[in-house]
């Protein structure tokens, strides 16, 4: 990274503090959507500490590389939602929200094409090898290792609360025995919305 001014000082910690805060947040949240919103604003915040410590390549890279898995994310959560409204309509209770996650469970066995590909975006996420998010995440990391172990701390941090907080949606949604009759009646998508997962 390129020496830091005392202003870009302030915007690493800015972005740092912004990927934890974010993060402790997305742990509380029981949407499907909303926890992978607050997840982008992590993510936004590790782009954000990359370029206050002068890490620009990084931080483009980690822009580019999540705009692929978070779009998986979110396509496939519009999946999942679709798969919950076909069981609210069979059960006919349309009070059942189809995307609180405490209505969710064991979706893996109806929903096996949408599961494996959420699962490869959230790998991606959560920054495991060999998925992109490894590749774009670790650069950052090992910038802000070698220069600024303060940051460093801090994302590394935030990186282990991504992988707690997605390791719980997947739990939620994909397995375990379904908590409502409409998972239970829950339909895989149709090719016309998992073909462009």
């Amino acid at each position: 990274g390129a020496p830091l001014t005392s202003a870009m000082t302030v915007v690493a910690f800015i972005g740092a503090f912004t990927a934890i805060f974010a993060a402790t947040i997305a742990v509380a949240q029981n949407d499907i959507k909303r926890v992978l919103a607050y997840s982008t604003i992590s993510q936004l915040g590790f782009m954000i500490a990359a370029l206050g410590i002068g890490a620009y390549v990084a931080a483009v890279f980690h822009l580019i590389t999540h705009a692929f898995f978070k779009a998986l994310l979110f396509l496939g959560s519009g999946s999942v939602i679709h798969g919950m409204e076909h069981g609210v309509l069979h059960t006919g209770n349309h009070h059942v929200d189809p995307q609180n996650m405490f209505n969710m469970g064991g979706l893996r066995k109806t929903m096996p094409v949408t599961f494996w590909l959420y699962m490869i975006g959230t790998l991606a996420l959560a920054g495991i090898f060999p998925f992109a998010g490894f590749w774009s995440k670790d650069e950052i990391l090992l910038d802000a290792s070698l220069h600024y172990p303060t940051v460093y701390i801090l994302l590394t941090i935030a990186a282990f609360f991504t992988a707690f907080y997605m390791g719980r949606q997947i739990w939620m949604v994909f397995f375990g025995e379904p908590r409502h009759k409409a998972a239970a009646h829950a339909e895989e998508s149709t090719p016309i919305i998992t073909a462009p997962l």
